[in-house]
C-alpha cells in the first residue's frame, strides 16, 4: 500500500546500492510482495552510491513504474556508510528498515520486525543465526571482530548483526544528530540506546553478483569501528611503555650487579640489536595507532559533508547538515 502523503508513511525501507544491477529486479519483486502483504503504507528509498553499471537506469525504470520507489543519486561513490546515512536523512517513515541489495537480508522477516516494533520496541535488529555462503575465514574473522570490539568498546554492539534492523523515528532523529564523518553505523545504532530487542534469522548467500567487501576493505572497516568506539588502543600503550620501562630497569640492575659482584662481562652487541629492533617496532606500532586517531581528527576538522546528492527522484529537495543537494528531479 502506498500513500502520497509523507506523513502517512509507516515504514521506509532504505537500500544502499553499488553495482547491483543483477539483483534489482528480484529485490523489488520480493520487497513489494512482502510489504504489500503487510497492508501498510511504505516507501522504498534507494541510494545509488556512484554505481558504474546500469544500477541507476534500472532504479529509475522501477521508480517511474512504481512511485513507492524513490531514488537518491549520489555525486560519486562515498561508501556504504555514507549512502546509508543519506537514506536515513531522506526517509520519512515512522520507522525505517535498512536492508542490503544482495538479498542476504531476507525481506520476509520485516513483518516480524514490525510486530516487535508495535509491541513497543524502538530498535529491532536481526541477528544472524547462520551465515550461508561465507567462507570459514570470513566467519572466523567476523566472530573475532565482534569479540574484540565487545571487549574494548564502551558501547555494547550486538554480535553477528549487520545494518538490517528496524529503527523507530525517535531513534532515526537521534542518529541524524550524530555529526561524525567517519561513520560506523552499527556502533552508532547501538550508541543511541533506546529499547532494543533482536530476532534470529539464517542468512542466505548472495542472490547474484560478487561482494564488494574484500578482506582489505573489511580490515579498514574493522579499524574504523574500533577507533570510533574505543580509546583502549591508545591507552594500552601507556601500560606497555610502563612495563617495558620497568623490565629495562630491572635488566639493567641485573647486569650491573652481575658485573660488579661476579666480574662477568656480558657481550652485548646481539642482545643490544634485539632490544633496539624490538623497541623500534613497538614505537612504530604506537605511532601508527596514534596516527589513526589523528587522521580521524583531521578528517573531522575539515567539516566536509558526509555525501553529496546529484539528483533526487520522488523526493522533495531538502537540506541537512550531512549533505548538499546539487539538483533535484521529481
Amino acid at each position: 500500500m502506498f500513500s502520497n502523503s509523507e506523513d502517512d508513511i509507516e515504514i521506509s525501507v532504505v537500500i544502499p546500492l553499488y553495482n547491483e544491477e543483477s539483483n534489482i529486479d528480484y529485490l523489488f519483486e520480493r520487497l513489494t510482495i512482502g510489504l504489500d502483504n503487510l497492508n501498510i503504507n511504505y516507501e522504498i528509498v534507494c541510494i545509488n552510491d556512484g554505481s558504474k553499471d546500469n544500477t541507476l537506469k534500472l532504479l529509475l525504470q522501477h521508480h517511474y513504474s512504481n512511485p513507492v520507489i524513490k531514488v537518491i543519486n549520489l555525486s560519486r561513490n562515498f561508501g556504504k556508510e555514507a549512502a546509508l546515512s543519506a537514506g536515513i536523512d531522506f526517509a520519512s517513515g515512522a520507522a525505517i528498515i535498512p536492508i542490503d541489495a544482495d538479498l542476504q537480508d531476507p525481506p520476509e522477516i520485516m513483518g516480524e520486525m514490525i510486530n516487535k516494533w508495535r509491541e513497543g520496541y524502538d530498535v529491532v535488529y536481526a541477528t544472524r543465526r547462520s551465515r550461508q555462503g561465507d567462507t570459514w575465514a570470513k566467519r572466523f574473522t567476523a566472530n573475532l571482530f565482534y569479540r574484540v570490539i565487545g571487549q574494548i568498546s564502551h558501547v555494547q554492539i550486538p554480535s553477528n548483526t549487520g545494518d538490517f534492523r528496524l529503527l523507530d523515528r525517535r531513534v532515526v532523529d537521534a542518529v541524524k544528530q550524530m555529526p561524525e564523518r567517519t561513520r560506523f553505523m552499527k556502533g552508532i545504532f547501538a550508541w543511541v540506546g533506546f529499547k532494543q530487542t533482536s530476532i534470529l534469522y539464517d542468512r542466505p548467500p548472495r542472490y547474484d553478483g560478487i561482494t564488494k567487501w574484500n578482506y582489505w576493505r573489511l580490515w579498514n572497516f574493522a579499524i574504523d569501528g574500533i577507533t570510533s568506539f574505543s580509546l583502549l588502543p591508545l591507552k594500552v600503550w601507556s601500560y606497555v611503555g610502563l612495563i617495558l620501562s620497568i623490565a629495562g630497569f630491572l635488566y639493567a640492575a641485573f647486569l650491573i650487579v652481575r658485573t660488579l659482584l661476579f666480574g662477568i662481562d656480558l657481550p652485548g652487541y646481539a642482545s643490544l640489536m634485539v632490544v633496539i629492533l624490538f623497541l623500534g617496532g613497538v614505537q612504530l606500532l604506537t605511532l601508527g595507532i596514534i596516527g589513526e586517531y589523528i587522521g580521524r581528527i583531521f578528517e573531522e576538522s575539515k567539516q566536509r559533508p558526509i555525501y553529496l546528492v546529484r539528483e533526487l527522484y520522488g523526493l522533495p529537495k531538502t537540506y541537512s547538515l550531512n549533505e548538499k543537494v546539487i539538483s533535484s528531479k521529481k
